[in-house]
């Protein structure tokens, strides 16, 4: 083993983990924009559920309603990150015609 080679060594580890970590956190976001979806979705149509979506998608998962107009929006927060590491939150939105009116 080189001495380059012991010293590029623990480079390419961090930088394979912040890149395993980054797309971990993009895999979540995806989840939780999906069942943001069909939260608002479900909200717009009056049927229950929409919460237990989020909530299924994220763990720790919170859904907030917010009419507006003709919309229903669902906005969600969820944490996210690499545990006691690092500690993200993520959000999602989305908005829906409120056909319940």
């Amino acid at each position: 083993m080189t001495a380059e080679f012991a010293m590029a060594l623990p480079a390419v580890v961090v930088v394979l983990v912040v890149a395993m970590a980054a797309m971990s956190l993009v895999g979540e976001q995806v989840r939780l924009q999906g069942a943001v979806a069909g939260a608002a979705r479900l909200l717009g149509r009056g049927d229950p559920g929409a919460a237990a979506l989020v909530e299924g998608a994220a763990a720790g998962g919170r859904l907030t309603i917010v009419r507006r107009g003709d919309l229903v929006c669902a906005d969600a927060q969820a944490p996210g990150g690499l545990g006691p590491l690092l500690s993200i939150t993520i959000t999602s939105s989305s908005c829906a015609l409120d056909d319940a009116l």
